[in-house]
C-alpha cells in the first residue's frame, strides 16, 4: 500500500513540475515578445521547424510552369486527334445511315460489310482515346516526379545550410491549419529554385 502512495506521489510531483515549467515558459514568452491576439506572425522561441505552401510553391516556380504548359499541350494534341477521328467516323455513319435510307447499297451484303467496316472504326477509336488517356496519366506521372525530386534534391541542399529538424507541406490548409508566418519559408523556396531552374535553362 505504501509503495501505491508513493507512486502517486512521484507521478503528481513530476506532472507539477511541468505545469511549472509550462508556466514559466509562457511568462517568459510574453515579456520577451507580448505578441497581440491573433498574431501569427510573433513567435516567442523559434522552433527548428518550417513549412511551405506546395500550391504557390507550384504555381511560382518555373519549371512547375514549363512542366504543365508541356501536359497541355499534349493533351490538346491528343483531344485534336481524338475528335478529329471522332467527326470523319461521325460522317461516315451519317452517309452509310443516308444510302441505307434510300436503298443506295446493291445488295444488303453490302450494307452488311459497311456496317461492320464502321462497328470497327467505332471500336478503334474508343481504343484510341483509352490509349491517349493511358499515354496521359502516365505522362503526368512522369512529370510529378521530375517535379518532386527537383524541389526534393533542392530542399536537401536547401536544409544543410538552414538546418530545420521537420519542413511541411500544406496545401490548402490541410496540414497546417494555422502557422506562424515566420515559419513559411515558402518564398525563399520559390526564389531558390528559379535561380536554380534559370542558370541551368542559360547554359
Amino acid at each position: 500500500m505504501k509503495k501505491i502512495h508513493l507512486t502517486i506521489e512521484i507521478i503528481l510531483l513530476a506532472a507539477v513540475a511541468v505545469l511549472y515549467f509550462i508556466v514559466l515558459s509562457n511568462k517568459k514568452c510574453q515579456t520577451a515578445s507580448a505578441p497581440a491576439a491573433g498574431d501569427s506572425t510573433a513567435v516567442c522561441t523559434k522552433l527548428p521547424v518550417a513549412y511551405i505552401n506546395v500550391d504557390t510553391l507550384l504555381l511560382q516556380y518555373e519549371y512547375s510552369q514549363e512542366l504543365n504548359e508541356q501536359l497541355m499541350r499534349k493533351r490538346e494534341n491528343s483531344q485534336a486527334n481524338y475528335n478529329q477521328k471522332a467527326r470523319q467516323l461521325q460522317q461516315e455513319a451519317t452517309e452509310f445511315q443516308r444510302k441505307l435510307e434510300n436503298n443506295a447499297f446493291l445488295s444488303e451484303q453490302r450494307a452488311r460489310s459497311e456496317q461492320e467496316r464502321l462497328l470497327k472504326k467505332e471500336k478503334e477509336l474508343q481504343e484510341l482515346d483509352q490509349r491517349l488517356s493511358a499515354e496521359l496519366a502516365t505522362e503526368m506521372q512522369r512529370m510529378n516526379e521530375r517535379l518532386h525530386d527537383s524541389i526534393y534534391s533542392y530542399l536537401k541542399a536547401y536544409n544543410r545550410q538552414a538546418g530545420y529538424q521537420l519542413i511541411f507541406s500544406n496545401s490548402n490548409n490541410d496540414n497546417i491549419m494555422v502557422g506562424a508566418t515566420a515559419y513559411d519559408i515558402t518564398q525563399d523556396i520559390v526564389e531558390g529554385l528559379n535561380r536554380r531552374y534559370n542558370a541551368k535553362t542559360r547554359k
